[in-house]
C-alpha cells in the first residue's frame, strides 16, 4: 500500500514578483479549493509539507515568510492555506521542489512513495517538481482545480506533459480524500 503526502508549493507568497499580476486571477480560484484539500488531507492525518520559494530571503525561516505574506496585501489569498502545526515545510531556491532541498530525505523517512501536487505555477514549479518526482520514482497526482498558472495554454500543455511523459494521474481535487459530511 502507497503512502500519500500533499506537497503545497508556493502558496505563501507575498505576490510582489514578475507575472504576479498575471497569476493573481487563478490563484483566487485555485485558493478555496487547496484550502479544502488541505482540510481532507489533514482530516485523513496525510502528511502535509510545504515546499516554498524562500524569495531570496537566505536568512529567513518559515515562520517568517508566513507571516510576511499574512502582512502584505495579498495576505487573504495565503491565510485559507497557512500552514497548521503538524505541517511540515520546506525552503526552496528554484523551480524544482526537490532541487538542493532536504524533501527527498523527508518523503523517505515519512515511507511517502505518491505525491499530490498543488499551489503554483502549473507551468514552472509543479511541472519541475513533478518531473523530478518522476526520476525519483516517486507516482505523481496533480488536481487540476488545485494548480494555478500565469499563462493557461502553457499551464495545459504542462499538465498533459505530466500526464503523457511523466505518468501524473491528473484528476479533481473532489477525488482525493473523502469529503467533510
Amino acid at each position: 500500500m502507497s503512502k500519500t503526502a500533499l506537497i503545497v508549493i508556493d502558496m505563501i507568497n507575498t505576490y510582489d514578483h514578475d507575472d504576479a499580476e498575471l497569476l493573481l486571477p487563478s490563484v483566487e480560484t485555485v485558493v478555496p479549493v487547496v484550502a479544502e484539500l488541505l482540510e481532507r488531507a489533514r482530516r485523513n492525518e496525510v502528511p502535509v509539507v510545504y515546499v516554498n520559494d524562500n524569495f531570496g530571503e537566505w536568512r529567513s525561516h518559515h515562520g517568517e515568510l508566513v507571516g510576511k505574506a499574512l502582512s502584505g496585501p495579498h495576505a487573504r489569498l495565503v491565510e485559507p492555506v497557512r500552514p497548521d502545526d503538524e505541517s511540515l515545510f520546506v525552503l526552496k531556491a528554484r523551480h524544482s521542489i526537490f532541487f538542493e532541498t532536504p524533501l527527498n530525505y523527508l518523503l523517505g523517512r515519512l515511507d511517502v512513495d505518491r505525491l499530490v501536487l498543488c499551489g503554483q505555477v502549473t507551468e514552472q514549479c509543479v511541472l519541475y517538481s513533478a518531473l523530478d518526482a518522476h526520476i525519483r520514482h516517486l507516482q505523481v497526482s496533480v488536481p487540476r482545480d488545485a494548480v494555478a498558472h500565469i499563462h493557461a495554454d502553457l499551464a495545459d500543455a504542462a499538465l498533459r506533459m505530466m500526464e503523457r511523459n511523466m505518468g501524473a494521474h491528473l484528476c479533481d481535487s473532489a477525488d482525493l480524500w473523502p469529503r467533510t459530511r
